[in-house]
């Protein structure tokens, strides 16, 4: 039965993410970066600037650097670390190319994302906002079905990208350097995440703004000592 199952996962895997997709998603890319004049020229000059700068006139319930860094904390890890890692170790040192093409005109992409999050996104009564693509797709296409399936698949998949590749790879290096047992560490993390999630999304930013500044220097610093351990 088993066998059966992980059959029809790898097949499905091997349609999903074979070359139709890789096309579909670099296509995309590119066409992006072209539709919005290279958006990726004002990453440094007015992207950086804006979203360390406070707007007192933005409207929403957190401030730009927040939601930079709240958007960031599921990219420093699963999307630098085990991603490009994972890359490297099966397509070679040459992944490294096909990683920094995509994470370039990926640029216009996210753009694209954040654009038609904040222009589809509504205020409740109590002066709250909600947002995301299943917003845009009801609001924007006229396909509220689609949104509904969108919010549904993406509920699912947050149990197995966001929270068992993670805390899986935490609770084994837990185990493995100071022999914790891996269902401790699931249930400390379990109450950490659960008294920041349900404090809304002011609560997530507050505590993405003290922990991903430290995510990205750790990580940059980690990738340098790990460039110079291979050089000398």
């Amino acid at each position: 039965m088993l066998d059966a199952i992980n059959s029809v996962v790898n097949t499905i895997n091997g349609v999903v993410w074979g070359w139709p997709m890789i096309i579909l998603l670099l296509g995309t890319h590119v066409f992006l970066t072209i539709r919005t004049g290279f958006i990726q020229r004002y990453t440094i000059s007015r992207g950086i600037k804006l979203s360390v700068t406070k707007d007192p006139e933005a409207e929403g319930e957190v401030s730009n650097f927040a939601a930079l860094t709240t958007a960031l904390a599921a990219t420093i890890g699963t999307g630098n670390i085990i991603g490009v890692g994972t890359a490297i170790a099966l397509g070679g040192p040459g992944a490294v190319l096909w990683c920094w093409l995509t994470g370039v005109f990926g640029i216009a992409t996210k753009y694209a994302e954040s654009f038609i999050a904040v222009k589809y996104r509504v205020k409740t009564e109590d002066g709250r906002m909600q947002g995301g693509a299943m917003y845009a797709l009801d609001r924007g296409l006229n396909m509220k079905w689609l949104g509904m399936l969108f919010a549904i698949f993406a509920g699912f998949a947050s149990f197995g990208i966001g929270c068992a590749t993670q805390v899986n790879a935490i609770a084994t290096v837990c185990n493995e350097n100071f022999g914790i047992p891996p269902v401790a560490v699931g249930i400390v993390i379990a109450i950490l995440t659960a008294i920041v999630i349900f404090g809304g999304i002011k609560s997530i930013s507050k505590v993405c703004e003290k922990l991903v500044p430290f995510m990205a220097i750790f990580y940059v610093l980690g990738c340098i000592i790990i460039l110079f351990m291979n050089l000398f």
